[in-house]
């Protein structure tokens, strides 16, 4: 095979190592076998709530082994697939198979990296909530400028996008918007992206065309399942009706529909004013619920209960990314260091590889640490 095939099978080896590590390949087979066990007792659904705790985490057994073994036995195919064509001078052969390894090895990435989304929450659900922050009109347009971003990356990933509230700037773009996104892993995924993000450009709202920096903070927290218990005491909430508005201040409706939650103690407040009343009241409820389940996550994880204790105003000093349009063209992550020059491919959705760096660098950090704690 050629170097280029030959350097795509290595790496899908290197894949195929973690995938193992991550799933405790040695035990596998009989963890699967315990699951199965359990799954035959008479009394499983007697307890519904740990019966499909139960079936979830046999199910993702199952699906992690699978596709372990899948690309074991696809690389063992090609590979000896390419021997074959070699062995009989076919360089089509040989050229097939070793297009099969190379996308095999994009594949076995692409695994390798979900194989790291295996956090408490990460399959759930997610809210994404964007704020803007220090820069007027300016930073309202960003806010925006996030929101499409974000929409635009859900898409591309087939999740599907629900509005749970938007407050319109006074000029232009958004104060603030909410979102319920989706699909599988989506809170794995987006929840590396809270923080504050910088914009910097030449601002379309000066007229002296001079360069602006504005700053918007964008918050993500998992959608809380039917098997997480939140309690929430009512004594502790105010909920709150109101009129919601469209851009430029024009009514919507001439009812108050929209609804606002505040957690007393906590001071969060959560709104919802896309549907009915009612239906507002029960989005707001989960959203509440999410954001106090969010709290107890990051009480779990000094990392993330720091970051978030400290994250303050979404202005200097507390951004994650910086995304630099004049005088060149720049996102750059500040935590991992990963950057493009590809701006606008980072603002119309292509978010994967920044996803990525900060994932595998918060596995590497927490390895670090239990390693630490170990020693």
């Amino acid at each position: 095979m050629r170097a280029e095939a030959q350097n795509a099978a290595e790496a899908v080896r290197k894949s195929l190592a973690l995938l193992a590590q991550r799933m405790d390949w040695e035990t596998a087979e009989h963890r699967l076998e315990e699951f199965n066990a359990r799954t035959e007792d008479p009394d499983l659904w007697n307890d519904p709530a740990a019966a499909q705790k139960l079936m979830r985490e046999r199910q993702m057994l199952v699906d992690a082994m699978a596709t372990y073994n899948g690309i074991k036995q696809e690389l063992s195919d090609q590979i000896e697939m390419a021997e074959l064509g070699e062995m009989e001078e076919d360089a089509e052969i040989v050229a097939e198979a070793e297009a099969a390894v190379i996308a095999l090895a994009e594949r076995a990435a692409e695994k390798e990296l979900e194989a790291l989304l295996d956090g408490e929450a990460d399959g759930n659900d997610t809210f994404l909530e964007i704020n803007s922050g220090a820069g007027g009109t300016e930073s309202c347009d960003w806010a925006s400028m996030l929101a499409r971003m974000y929409v635009r990356w859900a898409e591309k990933k087939g999740y599907t996008v629900e509005k749970q509230s938007e407050t319109a700037g006074e000029e232009a773009g958004i104060k603030s918007a909410a979102y319920k996104i989706t699909g599988p892993n989506a809170y794995g995924w987006l929840k590396s992206e809270s923080g504050v993000h910088r914009l910097v450009r030449i601002s379309p709202y000066d007229s002296s065309a001079r360069r602006h920096t504005s700053f918007s903070s964008v918050w993500v927290y998992p959608v809380v399942d039917d098997n997480i218990e939140i309690e929430v005491n009512p004594a502790d909430i105010r909920i709150d009706t109101y009129r919601s508005s469209g851009a430029g201040g024009q009514h919507v409706n001439t009812t108050d529909s929209a609804v606002r939650i505040t957690h007393n103690p906590t001071g969060i407040v959560v709104t919802s004013s896309e549907k009915s009343q009612h239906q507002n009241r029960d989005i707001a409820m989960k959203a509440l619920k999410s954001r106090l389940y969010q709290m107890e996550l990051d009480k779990r994880n000094e990392a993330i209960n720091e970051a978030h204790e400290n994250k303050g105003d979404a202005g200097w000093g507390n951004q994650i990314r910086s995304y630099v349009l004049q005088p060149y063209q720049m996102v750059k992550d500040l935590r991992t260091n990963h950057e493009t020059s590809d701006t606008a491919g980072v603002l119309d959705g292509d978010l994967d590889p920044f996803m990525a760096a900060t994932l595998a660098a918060n596995v590497a950090g927490m390895s670090r640490g239990e390693a630490t704690a170990e020693d």
